[in-house]
């Protein structure tokens, strides 16, 4: 099944809104850039680097990026989960992993304090962190594969999913409890999310893993398009339920615990950016809709980043309150002119 041809059209204007955001998110901040700057630092040699050339090549590019990254990693991912389950308010973390990977990043933070001394001060870097998230996130992944693979109830996993989620919430408030102020702020700043922290070869890796996350989704598209009609009605054309549920709860662990190891907790695009879509496109067929959350939660991320940084300003605001404040009114609205949820 093909995209019908009236999409064309949108597709080019969302291709196109992508890059012009793109370019806008790296104009602007704190200093303004030219465009015509930002053009011809790409062709400038990095020992010939103005002080312009230098944040917009070393700062603003990997955020930039960073924000497609995480924009449509998150919209993809919730798209996942929403057609998984069959469930509207599902998003790409209902299967515990960013509470996985809270836990881990605050048992470097909370935990490092318990130790003391410089040992403490090398184990809470930016890479531990990733590390830590990855850790958290991997762990309850493999409890949910383990736990999927014995049940065969779809919606029995999502209970277990926000169970385990619960369960490491409750770890953490303990150690929050526990934890001294500057400790519990330092976590507190990470749940806040954060995009322009980000070196080139730590967005390599991210960008790795990320396509590897965005294969699987591809490659479950099929899978996808045959459980819209339910599960007995998939089994009986032959769909392998345990393999495609599989595949699918792996791309969405990878790309999300991808995006909360390296960015943080971001909250809202994965849960909405599905629902945005089919309001536009009006169809169910993910081969639509894939390509085109990808565009939408690029475009709404690099909007509120570029939002978040409030130009001209030394000031930058959590990414989360923006995703949520500018998000959640623009679903609402939506809903209430469509007057109903496609789905």
């Amino acid at each position: 099944m093909k995209p019908q041809p009236s999409y064309t059209v949108t597709f080019i204007i969302l291709l196109f809104l992508v890059v012009l955001l793109f370019f806008v998110n790296v104009s602007l901040g704190s200093i303004s850039i030219p465009f015509t700057e930002i053009f011809s630092s790409f062709f400038t040699e990095a020992s010939q680097y103005s002080n312009k050339e230098y944040i917009i090549q070393n700062y603003r590019l990997p955020k930039a990026l960073t924000a497609v990254l995480v924009g449509s990693g998150l919209g993809i991912s919730g798209l996942l989960m929403q057609t998984l389950f069959r469930n509207p308010l599902a998003g790409p973390f209902v299967l515990g992993i960013t509470s996985g990977a809270s836990l881990g990043v605050a048992l470097v933070i909370m935990g490092a304090s318990a130790i003391g001394g410089v040992f403490a001060s090398l184990l809470i870097s930016k890479w531990s962190l990733v590390i830590a998230a990855s850790i958290g996130s991997f762990l309850v992944l493999l409890t949910v594969l383990i736990v999927s693979s014995k049940v065969r109830d779809t919606m029995a996993i999502l209970i277990i999913g926000l169970m385990f989620g619960s369960i490491t919430s409750a770890v953490v408030s303990v150690l929050s409890y526990f934890s001294s102020a500057e400790d519990l702020q330092q976590y507190i700043f990470w749940g806040f999310g954060s995009l322009g922290d980000l070196q080139w070869d730590e967005l390599g890796v991210f960008a790795a893993i990320y396509t590897v996350g965005l294969l699987f989704s591809i490659a479950s598209i099929k899978a996808l398009n045959t459980l819209l009609l339910g599960e007995n009605y998939a089994k009986s054309l032959g769909l392998d339920l345990k393999k495609s549920r599989l595949i699918i709860i792996i791309a969405t662990s990878l790309l999300a615990g991808t995006i909360t190891a390296f960015a943080g907790p971001i909250a809202f695009i994965g849960l909405a950016i599905p629902h945005i879509t089919r309001l536009v496109f009006n169809t169910a067929n993910h081969r639509t809709l894939i390509p085109a959350v990808f565009l939408f939660g690029a475009i709404v991320m690099l909007i509120c980043d570029s939002i978040a940084q409030l130009p001209n300003t030394d000031y930058t605001l959590p990414i989360n309150a923006i995703t949520s404040l500018i998000g959640a009114p623009v679903v609402i609205w939506l809903l209430i002119r469509k007057r109903k949820m496609v789905f």
